[in-house]
C-alpha cells in the first residue's frame, strides 16, 4: 500500500521517498553541510561568486522534535548540491532551545554581522521578526521562510503548507470520525504564531458546516509536548464534555502521556506523525493524522535558495507542501518513510 498525500481538498498524490541518514543534535551557529561533497570546480549555469555559500538556519525551537527533522533534510540537501555546483553550501543552525521570537531576531542579526549570505526562517512571531529580516535583506542577506511565514517583510519565498486549507482538513477529518457530531476543542500550541492563527480560523471555518458540532474552545500553550499534554487534560478536567480534539500541531502526542484516554470515548485528529505519534494511531486514539513532511522544509528549501542564489533563477513566491494522511492502513508504510529520513526512533514492529 503506498502513502497518499492531500493536494488542495480531494487531489492525491504519491509521497516521493527521500532517502536519508541520521539527524544530528541542535545548537548555536553550528556549521555543517557539503564540505566533503565539493568537487573540484564549479557546474556549468552556476552564477554564484564565492566559493561557499552559507544559509543560516533559524527554526522556532529546538526542544520540538519537527525542526531538528528539518535540519536534517537542509543537511542532506546542502551536501548532495555542493557535490552538483561546486559550491560548498554550509547549514548555519542557530536556532534557539526554546521558543523566543526576540531571540530568534537577535540571532538573524548577528549572522548578518558574521557574514552569512543567506536565511532560512520559521518564524514563532512574525511581527516581531519582520524588522530584522527587512534589515537583512537591506544589508543584502536574501531571507526565505518555511513552516511559519512573514508574508509583511521583505523575504523572497515560503515553502509550507497552506493553513488555512490545512484547519480546514483538520476539522473535516474529524467530523467523519466523530459522525459530524462532538463537542470540540481545538489545541493550537503559540498563539501568536501567524501559521497557527490561520489553521485554527480553518478548523473554526469548517465546524460552522457541522450543525451537531459545538466548539469548546481554544487552548493555547507552549509549543513542547509536556505542555501541550498539560493543557489538554487541564482543558478536559475544565470541561469534561470535550470527546474530540482537533489540534493544529501534534504537540502532545510526542509524549505517551494521553495513550491512556479511551478512544471510545475521546477521538484525536491532528496535524503532525512522527516516531512518537504512532501509537496514537495505532491505538485509535487518533484515527487520523495529517502528516507534515518536515523534512522537505529543510530540503526544498535550501534547493529554491540554491535555485535563486547560485544559479540566478527565478522562484515562486510560494511553494505549497502537501500534507500526508497516515491512518491504521497506512501506518507501516508512513514508519518506513520516516526511517528512510533518518528517524531512529521508530519502533520495529512498524516496519515489519
Amino acid at each position: 500500500m503506498k502513502i497518499r498525500t492531500w493536494a488542495g481538498w480531494t487531489g492525491l498524490a504519491t509521497l516521493a521517498l527521500l532517502l536519508a541518514g541520521c539527524s544530528g543534535g541542535g545548537g548555536q551557529a553550528e556549521q555543517t553541510g557539503g564540505e566533503s561533497a565539493k568537487p573540484a570546480q564549479k557546474a556549468e549555469g552556476v552564477v554564484w561568486k564565492k566559493d561557499k555559500l552559507r544559509i543560516t538556519m533559524i527554526a522556532k525551537s529546538d526542544n520540538n522534535p519537527v525542526f531538528p527533522t528539518a535540519r536534517k533534510g537542509a543537511e542532506d540537501a546542502a551536501k548532495e548540491l555542493s557535490a552538483q555546483t561546486g559550491v560548498q553550501i554550509e547549514i548555519d543552525w542557530r536556532t534557539p532551545p526554546t521558543e523566543n521570537a526576540e531571540e530568534q531576531a537577535k540571532r538573524l542579526q548577528q549572522a548578518v554581522n558574521d557574514g552569512t549570505d543567506a536565511a532560512l526562517m520559521s518564524l514563532s512571531d512574525a511581527a516581531k521578526v519582520t524588522n530584522a529580516i527587512n534589515e537583512a535583506v537591506d544589508k543584502g542577506v536574501p531571507v526565505m521562510t518555511f513552516d511559519s511565514d512573514a508574508p509583511d517583510s521583505k523575504r523572497f519565498a515560503f515553502y509550507g503548507v497552506d493553513d488555512i486549507e490545512t484547519g480546514q482538513l483538520v476539522m473535516k477529518e474529524l467530523a467523519a470520525v466523530i459522525g459530524g457530531k462532538g463537542n470540540v476543542a481545538i489545541l493550537a500550541g503559540n498563539q501568536n504564531a501567524p501559521n497557527l492563527q490561520k489553521r485554527v480560523q480553518g478548523v473554526k471555518d469548517e465546524a460552522k458546516k457541522y450543525p451537531g458540532v459545538k466548539i469548546v474552545g481554544v487552548f493555547y500553550h507552549i509549543e513542547s509536548p509536556q505542555d501541550a499534554a498539560k493543557e489538554v487534560l487541564n482543558a478536559m478536567n475544565a470541561n469534561p464534555e470535550i470527546n474530540a480534539w482537533a489540534m493544529v500541531g501534534g504537540w502532545p502526542l510526542f509524549t505517551p502521556s494521553l495513550l491512556n484516554l479511551d478512544p471510545n470515548k475521546v477521538k484525536i485528529v491532528a496535524v503532525d506523525c512522527l516516531p512518537e505519534q504512532l501509537p496514537y494511531v495505532e491505538k485509535g486514539i487518533a484515527p487520523v493524522l495529517l502528516a507534515q513532511p518536515t523534512y522537505r522544509w529543510g530540503y526544498e528549501s535550501v534547493k529554491i535558495i540554491v535555485d535563486k542564489l547560485v544559479y540566478g533563477k527565478d522562484v515562486p513566491e510560494i511553494t505549497k507542501m502537501q500534507l500526508v494522511r497516515v491512518t491504521k492502513d497506512t501506518l507501516k508504510d508512513w514508519a518506513k518513510q520516516l526511517k528512510e529520513w533518518g528517524f531512529d526512533k521508530v519502533d520495529p514492529k512498524y516496519l515489519q
